[in-house]
């Protein structure tokens, strides 16, 4: 989480002479809630952001560019095919380059990464192997639901039950600039992409 945020609440709030209890008396929040903050463990939502401000009489915005995490842009591709797998990272490099991009072919050592590290988006095959797309996206969205998932797969039979799994897009191989570009304005939760 962010340690900008954090280091500013603190500072804000070392200016009032307050302590993290009178500070979280007058949010109207547990003394924990204003520790995690401050620690970096959590981060405020938009509503709290926009009454904290208020509180110290600084701009919304001030705070949101604080909270803004500073980490790159990751994606990661999962496709069991090697090949299929190659050709589309280099689409996304590309058309994110600025992303860390990271392929996989099959979906546990993707989920072992997602596990440990937060995931913008996932360009997932429907089918991996044995293994499905599927479970995978509704599994990624389980550890971060803030993650998107794009398919991008030949199967365009299964189109009607992946949209069932939460993801942002669906499209069909092979993966063009342009249809990145298309599902990228559909996320759910839009990612920075330098006008891709």
């Amino acid at each position: 989480m962010s340690g900008i945020f954090a280091e500013k609440l603190k500072r804000l709030r070392a200016q009032r002479q307050l302590s993290q209890q009178m500070l979280s008396e007058m949010l109207f929040v547990d003394r924990s809630t204003v520790a995690s903050w401050e620690t970096g463990r959590r981060l405020p939502d938009a509503a709290m952001l926009t009454r904290i401000a208020g509180f110290f009489g600084v701009e919304t915005g001030e705070l949101l560019s604080a909270v803004a995490d500073k980490s790159p842009l990751r994606v990661i591709l999962v496709d069991a095919e090697e090949a299929a797998l190659r050709e589309n990272a280099a689409v996304v490099r590309e058309a994110l380059p600025e992303a860390e991009t990271t392929g996989y072919l099959n979906a546990v050592e993707a989920l072992e990464f997602a596990r440990q590290h937060r995931v913008d988006l996932a360009i997932v095959d429907v089918v991996i192997g044995q293994e499905s797309g599927m479970d995978l996206c509704r599994a990624l969205l389980a550890i971060n639901p803030r993650a998107n998932v794009v398919f991008l797969t030949a199967h365009a039979d299964r189109s009607l039950a992946a949209w069932e799994t939460g993801a942002s897009a669906f499209l069909l191989k092979p993966l063009t600039r342009k249809d990145l570009a298309k599902a990228l304005a559909l996320l759910r939760h839009p990612i920075p992409t330098g006008g891709a």
